[in-house]
């Protein structure tokens, strides 16, 4: 039996849940359909259940239980108090009147992972980003955001940081391009407290910064940016995440993730070291 580790999202236990639940099944030679047949449903909604992309009621995990043979109590209970931990809320549903629901399910991938390592082409990652940077993005936003609006999305992206300084949330890895840090965004003031604010995170122990200067040319990351997510669970894979500007893609199979990892380590090799990245921060704070 896996143990889901303290601080792990609901997404991720929906996802360890529906990942046991599948192995039951396979291990008994039973059909989606079947399954489905035993607890009302079709067969759709039993994989949408396996790939945790759907809440689920006690009563029919109880029934999936007793179909596939588990009847140990402990056995039961701890997949049963799973199916509780998944339906509980997350601090960021306080939120929803201002986060989409397809950015949901990456906070609550981010709240959950072990590491998380990004790449980045336009602006800073978000959970890099200091607050006056962060407003200054938020105010280009098309159609323009109303102030209560803006200082909402604000006071989220700040809230999603706590992870990195509570001593209890991920490492975060970043490779920013160079590009990124020479945008003026918001002004030569609100640039230098944000170059100054990745030299402060970047001496945080769980914390690693790189850049990716202009001078090396092309570069492995051509496809533009993306993060990695890993778990501390041994049975969730990782996790690609490619955001757009309506939606999002979360890609999850084995050949995707390990193109991207790919990439990432090439970045990483071909980028300034973290002493170098710190050394061009410095340089950059005093031209501005």
């Amino acid at each position: 039996m896996t143990t889901v580790q303290p601080g792990s999202g609901s997404m991720v236990r929906r996802i360890l849940l529906g990942s046991q639940l599948r192995r039951l099944r396979e291990g008994c030679a039973i059909t989606r359909e079947d399954a489905g047949y035993a607890i009302r449903a079709s067969e759709s909604k039993i994989s949408r259940m396996e790939l945790g992309r759907v809440s689920f009621k006690e009563r029919d995990v109880a029934d999936l239980l007793s179909l596939y043979g588990v009847h140990d109590g402990d056995d039961r209970e701890a997949l049963l108090g799973l199916v509780r931990e998944a339906n509980k809320s997350g601090w960021w549903h306080s939120f929803n009147d201002v986060l989409p629901g397809w950015f949901q399910t990456y906070i609550g991938l981010e709240e959950a992972a072990a590491l998380i390592r990004t790449y980045e082409v336009q602006f800073v990652p978000g959970l890099l980003q200091c607050e006056p940077y962060a407003r200054a993005i938020f105010a280009q936003s098309r159609p323009v955001l109303a102030e209560e609006e803006l200082e909402r999305r604000v006071s989220l992206r700040m809230r999603r940081q706590k992870a990195l300084t509570d001593g209890e949330g991920p490492r975060l890895w970043a490779v920013i391009d160079e590009a990124a840090l020479r945008r003026p965004v918001g002004g030569p003031e609100v640039m230098r407290a944000q170059v100054q604010h990745l030299l402060d995170m970047a001496e945080q122990p769980n914390v690693v910064v790189q850049v990716m200067p202009f001078r090396f040319g092309a570069h492995a990351g051509e496809s533009g940016a993306f993060s990695i997510l890993r778990f501390p669970e041994q049975d969730l894979a990782d996790v690609v995440y490619l955001e757009q500007l309506t939606s999002a893609l979360y890609l999850d199979k084995r050949d995707d993730v390990d193109e991207y990892v790919q990439v990432m380590e090439r970045l990483c090799v071909d980028s300034l070291t973290p002493q170098q990245t710190t050394d061009l921060l410095a340089a950059i704070l005093k031209e501005r």
